[in-house]
C-alpha cells in the first residue's frame, strides 16, 4: 500500500508530481485512459483496479471540478479509495469558484485519514503548454476576462510542490488545510502579454472577446459545443475580478514564497517554446 494514484497524470500538475514524487523513490501511477491500467473518471469499471495498493490520490477532475456532476463522482471515487485503504487525498479545485464547493466537500467526506484541497489561481503554464499556446505562438491570445481584471497567475511548478508536500509529508501537517495558491504579484492580461513579448524578443497580443463570440472561438478550435459553452461561461465568471488579490497559500504549505510571473515567463522563453 505505497503507490502514490494520480488523476490527470499526464496534465500540467499531474505530471509534475509525478516526476516529483518518483525522484523520492515513491512508486507512482498515473491515472489517464493511456495509463496501465487505464482510468476513466467517466467509466467506473476502470476505478477498481487503478486503486489497487494505492495509499494516496491525487484529484484532478476532468473537464473541471465546477463541472456537472463532478461532485457525485468525486464522492462515490474518493469514497471507493478511502475503502481500498488510500489514507490521503489531495485535490485539485479552483479559486472563487463556488459551483466547485460541492466536489471539494464530497473529498472532504470521505472518510481518509487526510485531505487537502488545493485552490489554485489561473495557470501561467496556460500560456506555455496546450491552452493558450498556438494563439501565444500566431502572436494573438483570446479570452473573455472582464475588462482591465488582475490576475495572480499560479506557477503550475508550485502547485505540484504544495501537492507533494501534502501527499508525503507528516500526516498531520496538512490534514484538513484549503490552501488558496497565487503568485506573489497581480497582473492584467494586457501586462501579461508584455512580459511574454518582452521575453520572446516578438510582439504578443492579448484581445478580449465577449462570452458568445469566445464560444465562437472554441467551437472553431474543435470543441464540441456543449464544451465550448461550459468552457467560455467558466472562464467569464472566474475572470470577473473576484480573485485579483494574492494570496498566502504557498507560503503557508511550504515556508517560502511563491514563483512570480517573471521567472515563469523567461524560463519557458528560454525552452524555445514560443517560437513553433
Amino acid at each position: 500500500m505505497n503507490t502514490t494514484l494520480i488523476t490527470g497524470g499526464t496534465g500540467k500538475t499531474g505530471r509534475r508530481i509525478a516526476a516529483r514524487l518518483t525522484e523520492r523513490g515513491i512508486t507512482v501511477r498515473l491515472g489517464s485512459r493511456a495509463g496501465r491500467p487505464p482510468f476513466d473518471w467517466h467509466d467506473r469499471t476502470t476505478w477498481e483496479p487503478a486503486l489497487a495498493d494505492v495509499s494516496a490520490v491525487y484529484l484532478a477532475y476532468a473537464p473541471d471540478v465546477s463541472a456537472p456532476g463532478a461532485a457525485g463522482t468525486l464522492e462515490a471515487f474518493a469514497r471507493l479509495a478511502v475503502a481500498r485503504g488510500a489514507r490521503r487525498l489531495v485535490l485539485l479545485s479552483g479559486r472563487g469558484m463556488p459551483s466547485a464547493v460541492p466536489a471539494e466537500d464530497a473529498v472532504r467526506g470521505a472518510g481518509a485519514e487526510s485531505w487537502t484541497v488545493l485552490r489554485a489561481s489561473w495557470f501561467a503554464q496556460n500560456f506555455s503548454e496546450d491552452f493558450l499556446l498556438d494563439g501565444v505562438r500566431q502572436g494573438e491570445f483570446v479570452l473573455p476576462a472582464a475588462e482591465g481584471v488582475t490576475e495572480p497567475f499560479v506557477d503550475a511548478d508550485d502547485i505540484a510542490d504544495v501537492a507533494v508536500e501534502a501527499l508525503t509529508g507528516p500526516l498531520p501537517a496538512h490534514a484538513g488545510a484549503t490552501y488558496e495558491l497565487s503568485s506573489p504579484r497581480l497582473l492584467t492580461f494586457e501586462e501579461a502579454a508584455e512580459e511574454l513579448s518582452a521575453a520572446a524578443g516578438r510582439e504578443i497580443r492579448y484581445r478580449r472577446a465577449d462570452p458568445r463570440a469566445y464560444r465562437t472561438v472554441l467551437t472553431e478550435a474543435g470543441l464540441p459545443p456543449a464544451e465550448a459553452a461550459f468552457t467560455a461561461d467558466l472562464f467569464t465568471d472566474v475572470l470577473d475580478g473576484r480573485n485579483a488579490r494574492v494570496t498566502d497559500g504557498v507560503r503557508a504549505a511550504l515556508g517560502r514564497a511563491p514563483r512570480d510571473f517573471t521567472d515563469y515567463v523567461k524560463e519557458a522563453a528560454a525552452t524555445g517554446v514560443w517560437h513553433g
